[in-house]
């Protein structure tokens, strides 16, 4: 059934994503409104084979769309969103304004599925951070529970949006002609240099990334039991957010039974060689929806044989944002 979609904030990275991806899965499009801001109505963007023009987006605008993607930061949606539902559209919101909201579901398709139908008009899609983790983690946690979690975070700058990969690609270049590097969008230099994830420090000492992948992880997971601590860090990697991951079981668990479990996995790609040296990389995340899981090997710091560690990679663009929320819409129908 052919549907009539809206893409909010379809001039950035993730609009655009959202159109590649629609492309590509074959997303059965009516008619399709492409939304942004009043500096960026009157645009002209292909799809399809067909020339679109963006319009400035309004509380009016969604009328017989049936299914709105919102891409456009957490006050769009707040402001905008509702309205969207109101028309009769469900809302599938890519920001942090609705996720740990009580009643909205908050959906990776490969975890909690069931959660797509209990909707009332809004759908949270999660962090993109939180998503690459929970892709591979829950089928070992499914098959013995999780009971902690550690994760170190290596995330691109597209993760920022589109001004992230050009404040990059301007310090890049600025540096290899010996001249100044400017800031605008980060806090620090980021070409040849990392930092704690830009995002605000909280009372707890963690960071807004941080607490967001502790939190929607319980929520998705529906274990509000589970002990998780993370530390985020911003890379000056374009494309494609790395994770390590440090995970204890409630029972034992070998590196041969993870590989295993994710072998059937849908959505997690081995990439585990050690002979090779040969592990997932951003490099090759990029650009697909496949998270990439390797450096499956026993934590040697336990005698009890219930600590696994991994190393994964995901297209934090695609999979972390575009691609989960378009397989939530294709669930829908």
């Amino acid at each position: 059934m052919a549907v009539n979609v809206a893409i909010v904030g379809a001039t950035g990275a993730v609009g655009q994503e959202f159109l590649t991806v629609l492309a590509q899965l074959r997303f059965p499009i009516k008619n399709l409104l492409l939304l942004a801001s009043a500096r960026s109505a009157g645009r002209k963007i292909e799809f399809a084979g067909n020339s679109y023009t963006v319009e400035e987006l309004t509380k009016g605008s969604f009328k017989g769309i049936q299914i709105a993607f919102f891409s456009a930061g957490g006050a769009v949606s707040r402001e905008f969103a509702p309205a969207a539902v109101e028309a009769g559209a469900v809302v599938i919101d890519n920001t942090s304004a609705f996720r740990m909201k009580e009643g909205v579901p908050l959906v990776v398709p490969e975890v909690n599925p069931e959660q797509i139908h209990k909707h009332n008009g809004l759908i949270a899609n999660p962090n993109c951070s939180t998503i690459i983790m929970n892709v591979p983690v829950w089928p070992l946690h499914k098959a013995n529970r999780v009971r902690r979690m550690v994760v170190s975070t290596y995330q691109a700058v597209s993760g920022a949006g589109a001004a992230g990969l050009r404040e990059l690609e301007q310090q890049i270049k600025a540096y290899a002609a010996g001249g100044k590097i400017e800031r605008a969008l980060f806090p620090h230099q980021i070409v040849h240099n990392l930092f704690s994830h830009n995002s605000k420090i909280a009372p707890n000492g963690y960071n807004e990334e941080e607490n967001k992948m502790v939190n929607e992880t319980r929520k998705i997971f529906g274990d509000p039991r589970l002990m998780i601590t993370a530390t985020c860090v911003r890379v000056p990697v374009p494309r494609a957010h790395s994770e390590a991951i440090n995970l204890e079981f409630e029972r034992p668990m070998t590196p041969q039974q993870v590989r295993e479990i994710l072998a059937r996995a849908p959505g997690v790609r081995i990439v585990d060689d050690p002979e090779k040296n040969y592990f997932p990389m951003p490099v090759e995340a990029s650009g697909q929806d496949d998270v990439l899981v390797g450096r499956i090997r026993q934590d040697i710091s336990r005698e009890d044989g219930r600590g696994i560690d991994l190393f994964v990679s995901g297209d934090q663009v695609r999979k972390g944002a575009a691609t989960n929320a378009v397989q939530i819409a294709q669930r829908l129908l």
